[in-house]
């Protein structure tokens, strides 16, 4: 049971007009942005953030973006970002062998050099302590600009608000999500855990 309990879609209507995003990304609109909307300034400048965050404005695709989602997540062990990071790297057209093999990005072909670059400094930015160092500086600006190493770390970021949420919040999982979860993580232990 969560901490707190989403309200209806319908009680924000701005709210509800912003998230209309969500329905493009995962489906549906995430649990968390309902619960967010009992403060609705907080759903509407979260929503704004996430599309700011999701634009496309270099070489950074929506699909990596959402795999850094995933590897970030998977560092803080928020099981509902994982979910919905997979399910929305899917939604935008990531590779079938890449979804399937996500757990092995360091090693597995699917994963190229720059992709691995950035996965990996998604997990060094994920961790506390923080593991960025001066040679994965190096490393990441052999394959990304500057602009894209700021769109990579602002997913990261948004990520990092949405693992604490999330898993302070006991945010409940939606079924479609999970269906995610499990086509593609299941085969290393994917649980609902407490977003149930």
């Amino acid at each position: 049971m969560p901490l707190v309990t989403p309200l209806d879609a319908e009680h924000d209507i701005e709210t509800k007009n912003l998230a209309a995003f969500f329905n493009e990304t995962l489906g549906f609109c995430p649990n968390s942005v309902l619960t967010m909307q009992r403060r609705p300034a907080i759903s509407k400048a979260f929503i704004n953030l996430n599309k700011a965050v999701m634009a496309n404005e270099g070489r950074v695709t929506s699909a990596l973006k959402r795999m850094i989602a995933w590897v970030s997540s998977n560092a803080t062990g928020c099981r509902y970002c994982q979910a919905h990071a997979i399910r929305a790297a899917e939604r935008y057209g990531a590779e079938q062998e890449q979804l399937d093999n996500i757990w092995e990005y360091r090693t597995h072909p699917a994963f190229n050099e720059a992709e691995r670059a950035a996965l990996d400094f998604s997990l060094a930015a994920s961790q506390v302590p923080n593991g960025v160092d001066a040679a994965m500086q190096k490393r990441l600006h052999k394959y990304w600009d500057d602009g894209e190493i700021v769109e990579m770390l602002g997913v990261v970021s948004l990520f990092g608000y949405l693992n604490r949420w999330n898993d302070s919040m006991g945010t409940t999982l939606e079924d479609d999500a999970i269906e995610s979860g499990n086509q593609y993580l299941g085969k290393h232990g994917f649980e609902v855990g407490k977003h149930e």
